[in-house]
């Protein structure tokens, strides 16, 4: 085991978390043989525990990821002004193949991918009346893995496209010893997106529709209206996000700033990463807030330019406030507060925007789903709506939860001098999976 390479290393880090009852605290204690770890119902589900926690790692989606979105995207909207150099590097497009921030999300989003994989491998044993679901959840984390692998390591998809540019190696076999078999290529977008797709289309179907703080069937859907979205394929991302709707399992927080800051799920959360005070790390609070709240030092700022997108009466304005010198996002002054990856405000936006690009009515007109959101802000109702409109209200409902560079990608805009497809915009492979991996291939610039 001395070779080393991050990607095979977190393969092998399987499988053994004690389970527990405080949402995600599991620590893991000891390794074992997988022929112990998976060899009954219980230690699967306490394997599929392990892979939530490797999941909300913080240098994942707890959430570096969400952060590293809003950095690489925020051109003229916010400012990293922190010491730390990886973040900085983001935010400048200045990345090298050894950035640390950069490595550990490929570390992280590959040991997720691991664990879901034995727990795939070993369904066999698990209860049959909770296998379908525990199934349907570590397909769902494996596919929001690759989703944020692809999309963060490859060159955006293009719609109409064939798309088969260099994405991520796709691996669906548990890893449990390292071998020269584990050096495997990178695969096309085209076959990452098919593949997230095949899982969250399984992971519906499988998945009841309430499920504690666990992926639900809203989940699934949920996330498949957001990956239809990346792909421009509007009618899709339409539908899914309708059948997330017509669930009714989840519903409108009648307070904007009452979604924020939370110890647990408000009823607009469709999927949350759980944080608690035993566990997880809140990484949003750690670089958007202040000492006050128990962030850093302010290392991010929200500049002029973002404030003046919001009406005055827009009361999500107020949630902006001025602290040590700068303006800060105040959707993350809660150390040990969950962090919301998907709630229903985005559901309503994804199918006003893709009913009004195809000049549909599926559940409701374009207008009324922008209305729904739009009024909640304490806006007055618009008497009619054009995409544009529906991308700004996107970009002011969504701000700063992790959606800028994703959104500059798919509408082909630019990120300051950067072009949506600029190789400065997409993330090296780590160093040390070069170094270990010779049938990988590096992106360009790097």
């Amino acid at each position: 085991m001395k070779n080393k390479i991050l990607l095979l290393a977190a393969f092998m880090t399987v499988l053994s978390f004690t389970a527990c009852d405080d949402k995600l605290d599991l620590l893991p204690h000891q390794s074992l043989d997988e022929s112990v770890a998976l060899n009954s119902d219980a230690n699967v589900k306490t394997v599929l525990n392990g892979a939530y926690d490797a999941f909300s790692d913080d240098n994942f989606l707890g959430a570096d990821v969400l952060r590293n979105a809003e950095l690489q995207g925020g051109d003229g909207e916010v400012i990293w002004v922190g010491t730390f150099v990886g973040p900085r590097e983001i935010f400048n497009k200045t990345m090298t193949a050894s950035n640390f921030d950069a490595q550990e999300m490929w570390v992280n989003g590959y040991n997720t991918v691991n664990i879901t994989n034995n727990v795939l491998s070993s369904l066999a044993v698990v209860n049959e009346e909770d296998r379908g679901a525990v199934e349907g959840e570590a397909k769902f984390l494996r596919a929001y893995a690759y989703f944020e692998l692809v999309r963060t390591f490859a060159l955006p998809y293009e719609s109409g496209g064939n798309n088969s540019q260099l994405g991520v190696p796709i691996v669906l076999e548990p890893t449990r010893e390292i071998s020269d078999k584990q050096n495997v290529p990178r695969k096309s977008v085209e076959e990452g997106y098919q593949q997230i797709i095949a899982d969250l289309t399984s992971a519906e179907g499988l998945l009841p529709d309430e499920n504690e703080w666990r992926a639900s069937k809203g989940a699934a859907a949920g996330l498949l209206a957001r990956v239809y979205l990346q792909m421009g394929d509007y009618a899709n991302a339409r539908d899914a996000a309708d059948r997330v709707i017509v669930l009714g399992v989840n519903s409108l927080m009648g307070n904007y700033a009452d979604l924020f800051n939370r110890d647990d799920n408000s009823s607009e959360d469709i999927f949350a990463v759980q944080v608690s005070n035993q566990d997880g790390t809140n990484s949003m609070n750690t670089y958007f807030s202040i000492p006050d709240f128990g962030g850093r030092d302010g290392d991010i700022e929200i500049l002029p330019d973002h404030l003046a997108l919001y009406d005055p009466a827009d009361t999500r304005l107020a949630l902006f406030f001025d602290a040590s010198g700068a303006t800060r996002s105040g959707k993350w002054n809660n150390q040990f507060g969950n962090i919301g990856l998907m709630r229903l405000a985005e559901m309503y936006l994804i199918r006003a925007e893709c009913n009004a690009r195809l000049g549909t009515a599926t559940g409701a007109s374009a207008l009324d789903d922008y209305n729904t959101v739009h009024t909640r802000a304490g806006l007055p109702a618009a008497n009619s709506v054009s995409v544009d409109d529906i991308l700004l209200e996107r970009r002011r409902e969504l701000a700063h939860e992790g959606f800028k560079i994703h959104d500059l990608k798919r509408l082909k805009l630019d990120a300051g001098p950067y072009a949506y497809n600029a190789p400065e915009l997409v993330f090296p492979i780590p160093l040390r999976e070069m170094e270990a991996n010779p049938m990988l291939e590096q992106n360009q610039g790097y």
